[in-house]
């Protein structure tokens, strides 16, 4: 397979790192193009994490003997790197979640059940994945606020003009993808976060398409929240970062209860914990903030800039290659810099899932379905879509074998 670099990414050196895509079925390479799922693991991740649990496993902040000290270091030390990677103000705005949904779930119950009521006004986007959309949704519900949503255009941007319509001074929040999962849509966030600041709202961002693939910084973007999950940015499962404004997080209810959340506790009250530990609650993810920060060490060196012009190059190889053909239909905007590196596409005639399974047997692996977005697929008019989603260690070549299984499934269903 031959191999391309892109600027100050080498792309042939960076696979040398990731054994799992030298993987072979029934005697063909593997071709991952499912990275809006979730990324591969290169093995300094996979050494730092296995580090941990082989050298100085133990609890942290319950200790005093010494693997507990060096475990709540390392911990302690990840956040400072998770926090500095996007731009918060040290470690007291950063928590670390289980992934992006619960981000987005624990501003919703700390914040929104607190905060919303009768008239107020929720702001989403057609595009939003269902974290946001069923969640915010839900908490609206029981408040009795109410949820509006940005349409998008034909040529999938948000309508700009429709927004400044739609956030008015009842608007408490606006909650927004970076990138869309399934458009691929790069959306302007910090003029939204404009917006709702000129109506004193507040701006959530959910940057799990973003942050692993362009440089983010919150304090320019000027969000109030901004979340992102580790699995999608070469970090391990289970681990999430939520990005708040300090005065924020320390104005809110913790989401969750428990151990080390708490500064004193007696039969009658409770104070709360210093930030992040405040929203922290119980045995926290110590394994995977360690192997999230090694991820994030691995991409500084990579380079954020090299990582998103790599994708843009990928994305705009695979969106000239598709307008080659007549029977596939693709989603989103067609200039490259506009839009992260996923494609999501139909076949003439083939449903997605045949489609995919068609690939599998070529051993590329991309994804089908609605990409947790029903109600956007429902505006576009189809029940499901494919996505091939690239990364930094992916190749023009691989979006070459995409099309040539595309080819197969094509003459399979003639």
């Amino acid at each position: 397979m031959g191999l391309q670099q892109s600027d100050a990414l080498d792309v042939e050196r960076r696979r040398e790192d990731f054994p799992i895509l030298q993987r072979e079925f029934d005697g063909q390479q593997v071709v991952y193009l499912d990275n809006g799922a979730t990324t591969q693991k290169p093995d300094a991740v996979v050494d730092a994490i296995a580090d941990y649990y082989r050298t100085y496993n133990a609890n942290v902040h319950r200790g005093i003997h010494q693997l507990s000290q060096e475990a709540s270091i390392a911990y302690e030390e990840a956040h400072d790197t998770v926090a500095e990677f996007v731009g918060a103000d040290g470690r007291e705005e950063m928590v670390f979640t289980k992934n992006t949904t619960e981000a987005e779930n624990l501003v919703a119950y700390a914040w929104g059940l607190n905060e919303l009521g009768p008239g107020d006004e929720v702001v989403l986007t057609e595009m939003e994945h269902h974290a946001s959309l069923v969640t915010w949704q839900q908490i609206a519900e029981k408040t009795g606020a109410d949820v509006k949503y940005v349409p998008i255009t034909d040529e999938g941007y948000l309508d700009m003009e429709a927004a400044a319509d739609l956030i008015t001074d009842d608007t408490e929040m606006v909650s927004v993808l970076h990138v869309s999962n399934t458009l691929g849509t790069v959306n302007p966030v910090a003029d939204l976060a404009d917006l709702a600041h000129d109506h004193d709202a507040y701006i959530f961002v959910d940057g799990a398409q973003a942050v692993p693939n362009r440089p983010v910084d919150v304090e320019a973007i000027d969000a109030d929240f901004y979340a992102f999950s580790g699995h999608k940015m070469l970090g391990p499962t289970g681990i999430g970062g939520l990005y708040g404004r300090k005065e924020l997080l320390e104005g809110m209810e913790p989401f969750q209860y428990g151990g080390d959340m708490i500064r004193k506790v007696t039969f009658e009250d409770v104070t709360w914990n210093d930030l992040p530990w405040k929203y922290e609650a119980g045995t926290p993810v110590i394994a995977q903030g360690i192997g999230l920060a090694a991820a994030v060490d691995y991409l500084e060196d990579v380079g954020m800039d090299a990582v998103r012009r790599h994708e843009e190059r990928l994305a705009g190889y695979a969106l000239d290659r598709f307008a080659e053909f007549d029977d596939l239909t693709v989603y989103g905007p067609t200039d490259p810099e506009d839009r992260g590196g996923l494609v999501a596409f139909n076949l003439d005639g083939v449903h997605a899932h045949d489609l995919a399974s068609i690939m599998n047997d070529h051993a590329v692996a991309i994804r089908a379905g609605d990409h947790c977005t029903q109600p956007l697929h429902d505006v576009l008019g189809v029940a499901a879509s494919a996505r091939a989603s690239f990364y930094l260690y992916n190749t023009t070549d691989e979006i070459d074998e995409l099309l040539e299984a595309i080819d197969s499934a094509r003459e399979l269903f003639a």
